[in-house]
């Protein structure tokens, strides 16, 4: 594939592929965190499962083989303690392998850290980890992709919690200030931060209002339904559109673990080999009943 082209699927995933991949992801994540000697950011993981398969394997449009690609998307992990999941997701797009991020996750100069970073992970484009400055930064790149008169798109997730943060606001208006139609924000709306639910905290509702009223274009869906994560991801404006779209996805932190969802207990943590073939029976489990 030359540098000049990047050329699309010509047979797009389906919907029931991606169940599929993300029951996969769901898999590869506990069996790392049944292994890794430290903590895992686990509940994130889970809840943002369906919205990283969605947009590595259908979304994204990127070549793992040409990763600089001047026409290739960009995609900004701003809640970057989400990293191993991402990582995972890119493994099974043929970015890398499973093995080499279960063999050295989290070791000293490893290239899979606890969150991502730019200069030891080729894929990967922007260090994140500090809450609140991944849209900002996905605000520069599209801004410059404009500048440049380049057409393909910027994506940037985000937890929810992250945005209580000012910048965050901030990078919305300028992003719809500057008619970045490029931009595209996706929100794990699990509703949990570290220690407590969402509310008790910071007061996010009315939610999909707030982003509405900072002009951007508002999709709100559910983000454990492959079939509309994909619906909105076909259904996005063109890249010279003059709105940015946020894409606000209901998710269960911890989704499809029992024991794990909802639970604060589980925003970090590790399994035993016990809890590891618990989670496991669980995943299965919850993927038969989905597919009733």
């Amino acid at each position: 594939m030359g540098e000049a082209t990047l050329q699309k699927r010509e047979n797009p995933r389906t919907v029931e592929e991606l169940e599929d991949l993300a029951f996969e992801l769901r898999s590869k994540l506990l069996h790392l965190c049944g292994t890794y000697e430290g903590a895992v950011h686990i509940g994130g993981d889970l809840s943002a499962a369906d919205i990283f398969t969605a947009l590595f394997e259908y979304g994204l449009h990127v070549d793992p083989t040409d990763l600089r690609n001047p026409e290739r998307d960009r995609f900004v992990l701003s809640k970057g303690h989400a990293a191993v999941c991402m990582y995972i997701a890119m493994s099974i797009r043929g970015f890398f392998s499973y093995e080499g991020i279960v063999d050295t996750y989290g070791q000293l100069d490893s290239a899979y850290g606890m969150h991502p970073c730019k200069v030891q992970l080729p894929g990967v484009e922007c260090s994140t980890g500090s809450l609140g400055h991944g849209l900002p930064i996905a605000v520069g790149m599209a801004l410059s992709a404009r500048g440049r008169g380049e057409s393909h798109r910027v994506v940037c997730l985000l937890g929810d919690g992250e945005t209580g943060e000012g910048s965050v606001w901030e990078a919305a208006m300028a992003a719809r200030s500057n008619e970045l139609g490029n931009l595209v924000a996706f929100v794990d709306r699990n509703r949990q931060m570290m220690t407590s639910f969402a509310e008790e905290r910071v007061v996010f509702e009315p939610y999909p209002d707030k982003w509405a009223a900072f002009g951007w274009n508002v999709v709100h869906i559910d983000g454990h339904d492959m079939g509309q994560l994909v619906e909105a991801i076909d259904a996005l404006p063109a890249t010279d559109s003059n709105r940015p779209t946020v894409v606000i996805c209901e998710t269960v932190k911890g989704k499809g673990v029992d024991f794990m969802e909802r639970n604060l207990a589980w925003h970090a943590g590790s399994l035993g080999a016990a809890d590891l073939e618990r989670a496991m029976a669980a995943l299965e489990a919850s993927r038969q009943k989905e597919s009733v």
